[in-house]
């Protein structure tokens, strides 16, 4: 029930713009669900197996247990982290401080040990359970309060050059993307919209996934109005885009970000490392031929190979693109390379008005108080925006609208401790939850 009611929207992302028939789509959809669901069931069998041999005592390791399967699938067969159980803490503030030091992993273990503490107490009235879970009542206190106080203290949000950023948002229809009759219309709506957020003082203009209907790389006229543009109002632009490159026998298609000088020059190039599966590639062809149609409609992407930092005037900034920002180690990745600033672009346009537009803005909101930086967000059709290091919004846009976003933002460099552990939280409990696997192995079957 829990991954079916947050990834309900992939049967209809996969009918729309996938161009699948509606059972097929469900099928795919179910088998997705099915799949994911085999986490928790693991779960489950291995608490379910700890009691009988090690008494309801053993339902306290559940945190790590659990810990232990979101780091697996985070990784398995290209990873899925989407909504994670510490994703759920987005909009706590005094909690969601935590991920400063632990990441989303450690909140993850905290949500699970309260829930944990929940348990013990329906389960047993033993005096030692029930003091336990008094004490995880405590611990959590003690968070929330350390957390409160944190962000009372706002030292992230007085230190750092002031950066004014202008994010865009076209609110182009994905059908109109590569369309060559609305070429010259998108063109011109990013246009203006650019000169609208410059005349409010922007010193950085953020354009979202894939915006220009043209590759950036190849077509140089029409690159050069947004050259030009750059050059006219010395502003700096962060252009989302695809690149194509020819090799002998074999294009390859990058779904890529490129940061435009204020002299109207390519300053360099992010190509993204972690591609969106039946988004951006379909795997295991072979095995799903049931899904041809969506293997036609989807681009065949080649991920880059690594984190980029741009810089900036002398300041040093990076871009995660859509689905990246979900994923903490490539946030954690630009920030140890120097980056001040997390900019996100994306192309939430595939949700239509589903709640997986609100699910992608808040998981990326923790990566701003993970890596203590400003995160500051470009989506064609929405939610655009921007959060501060504490996880605190500061700027979102409605869905579905042409619009844009004027945020202050600081340029830091202080690093979290979250941002040189990483997750520890996560390599510990999958050890525990192998150990606890091994110690199920009968003696005899051992050896």
């Amino acid at each position: 029930m829990y991954f079916g009611g947050t990834l309900y929207w992939v049967v209809a992302v996969m009918t729309t713009y996938g161009g699948l028939a509606t059972p097929v789509a469900a099928l795919v959809g179910i088998l997705l669900v099915v799949y994911l669901a085999l986490y928790p069931a693991c779960f489950a069998w291995l608490i379910a197996a700890s009691v009988r041999r090690w008494s309801i005592t053993a339902v306290w390791v559940s945190p790590f247990l659990w810990v232990g399967g979101e780091w697996v699938r985070s990784w398995m067969l290209n990873g899925f982290p989407w909504v994670m159980l510490g994703s759920s803490q987005a909009s706590v503030i005094p909690i969601v401080q935590a991920a400063s030091v632990v990441g989303v992993y450690g909140l993850s273990w905290i949500v699970a040990l309260v829930g944990t503490a929940a348990a013990m107490l329906a389960l047993t009235r033993r005096p030692r359970h029930r003091w336990a879970a008094l004490a995880v009542v405590m611990f959590v206190g003690l968070i929330a309060t350390l957390g409160m106080l944190r962000v009372a203290r706002g030292t992230l949000t007085q230190t750092g050059t002031v950066l004014r950023v202008g994010l865009l948002q076209g609110n182009v229809a994905q059908g109109q993307k590569w369309n060559p009759a609305f070429r010259d219309m998108i063109l011109t709506r990013y246009l203006e919209l650019s000169r609208r957020v410059i005349g409010s003082g922007a010193g950085l203009v953020v354009w979202p996934e894939a915006s220009t209907p043209f590759f950036f790389n190849l077509e140089a006229a029409m690159a050069q109005s947004i050259r030009r543009l750059a050059v006219e109002t010395r502003t700096p632009f962060l252009i989302g885009t695809d690149e194509l490159e020819r090799r002998e026998g074999h294009d390859s298609y990058y779904n890529a970000a490129v940061l435009v000088g204020a002299d109207g020059r390519s300053r360099a190039t992010y190509k993204k490392m972690w591609l969106v599966p039946f988004g951006e590639y379909v795997p295991f062809k072979r095995i799903l031929f049931f899904v041809g149609p969506l293997v036609e409609a989807v681009s065949d992407f080649t991920p880059g190979g690594e984190p980029v930092v741009f810089d900036l005037d002398g300041h040093r900034i990076s871009v995660a693109i859509c689905y990246e920002s979900i994923a903490p180690w490539i946030s954690r990745a630009f920030v140890r390379r120097g980056s001040q600033l997390l900019a996100t672009i994306t192309n939430d346009a595939w949700f239509g008005r589903s709640s997986a537009a609100y699910q992608h803005f808040e998981q990326g909101a923790i990566r701003a108080v993970e890596e203590g930086r400003y995160v500051v967000r470009a989506a064609n059709t929405g939610i655009s925006g921007a959060v501060d290091p504490y996880g605190r919004v500061l700027e979102r846009t409605p869905l579905f609208e042409t619009t844009t976003a004027m945020v202050d933002v600081r340029l830091l460099d202080g690093r979290t401790i979250y941002s040189y552990i990483g997750d520890v939280v996560a390599w510990v409990s999958a050890a525990i939850m192998g150990f606890t696997i091994v110690l199920m192995v009968p003696r005899r079957r051992r050896r």
